[in-house]
């Protein structure tokens, strides 16, 4: 039997009435319409059961079930029915809809993936669901099962897409019958395993749970991100007995709100992310209200709530008064005074060119802050030109090569550095204010003072010098030093993190700007040393023309090869001269990205082979040139000899009889682990101008030790 109702007449009741009562309330707050009855349909058809559906999925390969091929008898028709458990109405849950098979005490829960958002509109928790499965796929993510569609864009035989927007309403149909309540199913966070699996998508409640403590004072989440929280039950040994991960959305309507500190009733989806060998059992959180963790005192000792910031108890302090605190000491302070710090924060971690600290700034100076925490920058209290109140209070200063900072003490209160994740709720609190620009204080280098020393500031007219030119910000991972000047000859060093986010952000490293402008940056120093700290590539964009007035020109690629499509060219030459193993290209790891790749091991431990083996380039002309340069990225893996890099203008066809000139570049040095691709810079080629170049990567390995080494975006400069 099919039941359709019009909503049109509801709807217009529905205005008229609103029009007549309510013309003068403003609260722009309505009841949600009762949809009950409107658009529905009950269906008569072959239902399967949750574990049936499910069971389709064998061997990690989607099941597809069969196409409807009579569309106008019902009675053939596949449906799974259950009562919806999720509610996407505050953004939390994104294109998904759970299920379960009972409005209470459920025995089965489902994940439907589709394509459509406020899906809460025309299918409400509680509500009774057909969902046609004809037509439909059964597969998994994550290795949670769940339905979708196959359309053969799929990235895995095991996986499914989201159910096109257009089909939803022709594959899940709302029952006539009233909205029903679900009533959550009762588990304990120790319940979570793989016995319980068949609770995935139901709607369950866990008491005399809280969030541990690095998750204190802080938003369910950053706006627009999606993070993890983890909230535990239990206490022992100074741990929780069993914990489990929240999930929240930046989108969610309530991402801004904190969480709630205490202890209590968590109600939410249940539900499982696995990678690998390592399952995460999941709860996603429909509605803030449906938290009540209000309770002190907690689980871990925390006697009452800790967010709350109240100055009229504190005495005020600025930046000046804390440094004082560390002067004429080379050892670590600690504050004692009930004292507070209200500064700026005027440079974060969100690039990666800073490392677990931040920087904050008052009208008398600005100091750095250390804790133990990356991505600092999502957190509301740390964003750019946010004010944020600081409890002083059992905190620590030091001067650290000559730059006072701010921190904690670790490894048994031997050591001064960071502040513990699980302790910053006692310490930072958010001024709930808006960010504020950050005004840098601008200098001149010969103006520079150790007051300076943690201030935002902006230095004018500068310029690398000529020794850094044509080469890049950084050499691999590490911290690199480059030399700034001004157009008087005074100079600065400007340090960078390959690891920040445009360290490398061109393949084999950005190469430094060559023309004139405005540096915008942190002033640190280092034994005496002022260096300057930026956070983007923005605050080092010289386009003007040099003090001198030249137009610096990078040096223009006169050949390269990244080994994209596989294989090596007739460009390259492979000589093997010791040992089975030869070079090759691999796309490992990687993607479709193809690189080079040597390795000397046999396979397994203990297999290591003797080898000696040379990729040789094409001989590039360097005639008429004034400057050349060579720069690729290197990967390797496992113990073993250093890669080499040699040069020549005279390849005889034997590397044994060919005069070599080793060449000085930056590899990567991690062999713990691959996929850090280390840029080598811009090596210089002088001694080849006028001649034909080529360049040769020798590989050695021994039967002790066998490397990986790989070899991507190589390229020859010339000009």
């Amino acid at each position: 039997m099919k039941k359709y109702n019009s909503i049109l007449k509801y709807i217009f009741i529905t205005a008229a009435s609103l029009f007549i009562t309510t013309g003068c309330v403003h609260d722009d707050k309505y009841d949600q319409p009762n949809l009950d009855g409107y658009d529905c349909a009950d269906k008569n058809g072959i239902v399967m059961p949750f574990a049936d559906v499910k069971a389709k999925f064998q061997n990690n390969v989607t099941y597809a079930f069969p196409e409807d091929t009579t569309p106008n008898n019902e009675a053939d028709d596949l449906y799974l029915v259950g009562y919806v458990s999720s509610t996407d109405e505050t953004g939390n849950i994104y294109k998904t809809i759970y299920v379960q098979d009972a409005l209470e005490n459920p025995t089965q829960g489902f994940t439907v993936s589709v394509d459509a958002v406020s899906t809460y509109t025309k299918y409400p928790q509680g509500s009774k669901v057909y969902i046609k499965l004809n037509g439909l796929a059964v597969g998994a993510y994550g290795s949670l099962v769940q339905l979708g569609v196959k359309t053969g864009a799929e990235t895995s035989a095991s996986s499914v897409s989201r159910i096109p927007e257009k089909l939803v309403g022709k594959h899940i149909f709302r029952s006539c019958a009233p909205k029903g309540k679900i009533v959550p199913k009762i588990m304990k966070l120790a319940d979570m395993v793989p016995a319980n699996d068949q609770y995935f998508g139901c709607l369950i409640q866990v008491n005399d749970v809280e969030f541990d403590a690095r998750a204190l004072c802080t938003t369910y989440a950053p706006n627009g991100v999606t993070v993890d929280k983890t909230i535990g039950e239990g206490w022992a040994a100074g741990k929780y007995a069993k914990t489990a991960v929240v999930r929240n959305s930046g989108f969610a309507a309530f991402a801004g709100q904190l969480l709630p500190s205490g202890n209590g009733k968590f109600v939410g989806i249940y539900s499982k992310f696995q990678s690998g060998n390592t399952t995460t059992y999941q709860l996603y959180v429909n509605k803030s209200e449906d938290l009540d963790m209000k309770k002190f005192p907690r689980l871990d000792g925390l006697t009452e709530g800790p967010c709350d910031f109240n100055p009229g108890s504190l005495t005020a302090k600025t930046v000046a008064d804390v440094k004082q605190l560390a002067a004429g000491t080379t050892n670590w302070v600690q504050i004692t005074s009930d004292s507070y710090l209200k500064a700026q924060v005027v440079a974060n971690d969100e690039t990666g060119n800073l490392y677990k600290y931040v920087y904050v700034e008052d009208a008398t100076g600005g100091i750095r802050i250390n804790m133990n925490k990356t991505n600092l920058y999502l957190d509301s209290r740390f964003r750019l030109g946010k004010d944020v109140n600081i409890k002083l209070k059992n905190l620590y200063v030091r001067s650290v090569n000559g730059e006072v900072q701010l921190g904690s003490l670790f490894s048994n209160n031997t050591q001064f550095g960071q502040i513990e994740e699980v302790d910053m709720y006692k310490y930072f609190f958010d001024s709930n204010t808006a960010s504020r620009p950050v005004v840098p204080t601008e200098k001149t280098i010969s103006q520079l003072t150790t007051g300076d020393v943690g201030r935002w500031i902006k230095i004018k007219d500068l310029q690398f010098v000529d020794g850094d030119l044509g080469r890049t910000l950084t050499d691999g991972n590490a911290v690199t030093s480059r030399t700034l000047q001004d157009c008087s000859g005074n100079t600065v060093i400007l340090r960078t993190s390959g690891q920040a986010s445009f360290g490398t952000i061109k393949p084999g490293g950005y190469e430094v700007k060559g023309g004139k402008g405005d540096a915008y940056a942190i002033l640190s120093i280092y034994n005496g040393t002022y260096q300057l700290w930026i956070t983007k590539l923005a605050n080092i964009d010289f386009d003007a023309p040099r003090c001198d007035g030249s137009v610096y020109t990078p040096i223009p690629v006169v050949y390269s090869d990244d080994f994209a499509a596989g294989g090596f060219s007739s460009d390259w030459t492979v000589k093997n001269v010791t040992g089975p193993q030869v070079w090759q290209t691999s796309n490992q790891g990687n993607g479709q990205n193809y690189y080079a790749m040597m390795n000397g091991n046999a396979g397994g431990a203990g297999n290591n082979i003797v080898n000696e083996d040379w990729l040789i380039s094409k001989a590039v002309s360097l005639v008429g040139k004034t400057k050349a340069a060579v720069s690729f990225s290197t990967d390797v893996r496992y113990a073993g000899n250093a890669l080499q890099v040699y040069a020549t203008d005279n390849y005889t066809g034997d590397p044994a009889t060919t005069t070599w000139t080793l060449l000085p570049a930056t590899l990567d040095t991690n062999a713990n682990a691959f996929g850090d691709w280390v840029g080598s810079g811009n090596v210089n080629l002088s001694a080849f101008l006028g001649k034909n170049v080529r360049i040769a990567f020798k590989y050695t390995s021994t039967t002790a030790a066998a490397a990986t080494w790989e070899v991507d975006d190589f390229k020859i400069k010339a000009q």
